[in-house]
């Protein structure tokens, strides 16, 4: 298999970034794989609580704008498959709308995520096509985070409504999560 860019691209910083750490040089599903390495970088940046979890995203998304457009304007092409950085902030978008740390709000995390991002659905599919820059690579993945994120919090409130008794902000063995301590206590 070919990777989808020459993996020495890696040794400059902002192809670095915005190929997410070597995720965006595979050959297939690089977006995925941008996602996949979002994961253990959203986890760890949740753990210092919600306020810092918001502050993560819009400076992903703010120096994503540089970040992703530098890294095509090296490139010669407007958006590079492999550019991925744009996914590890619109997949931090979507994560706002977790209510814990849970497998199972990663698991849908990930998945409205990815289905938002391929999909594109209007406005995603118009950022996507009438921008250009680092802008237009940005702005469709922080809309389908956002729209991801409405429907993890709309699903967190249809499993709260189901479950009455079971406190929303807890793990089953009963403790705060830890990005909600902070909030909820």
């Amino acid at each position: 298999m070919k990777w989808s860019a020459e993996p020495r691209l890696m040794r400059q910083p902002v192809h670095l970034l915005a190929f997410g750490f070597g995720a965006g040089l595979m050959p297939v599903a690089p977006g995925t794989f941008g996602t996949l390495i979002a994961i253990p970088i959203v986890a760890f940046v949740m753990q210092f609580g919600w306020q810092v979890h918001v502050a993560f995203a819009i400076v992903a998304s703010v120096t994503g704008v540089w970040i992703c457009g530098e890294s095509a304007r090296r490139l010669g092409v407007h958006d590079h498959g492999g550019i991925v950085w744009d996914e590890i902030a619109g997949f931090a978008i979507t994560m706002l709308a977790a209510p814990s740390m849970d497998w199972y709000w990663w698991l849908a995390g990930f998945a409205l995520f990815r289905f938002f991002d391929i999909v594109k659905p209007w406005p995603i599919r118009e950022a996507d096509h009438r921008l250009r820059g680092g802008l237009g690579i940005m702005l469709d993945d922080v809309i389908a985070g956002l729209f991801a994120a409405a429907l993890l919090f709309a699903l967190t409130t249809v499993v709260r409504i189901q479950n009455p008794g079971e406190a929303f902000f807890e793990h089953s063995d009963g403790t705060a999560p830890s990005h909600t301590r902070a909030a909820h206590s």
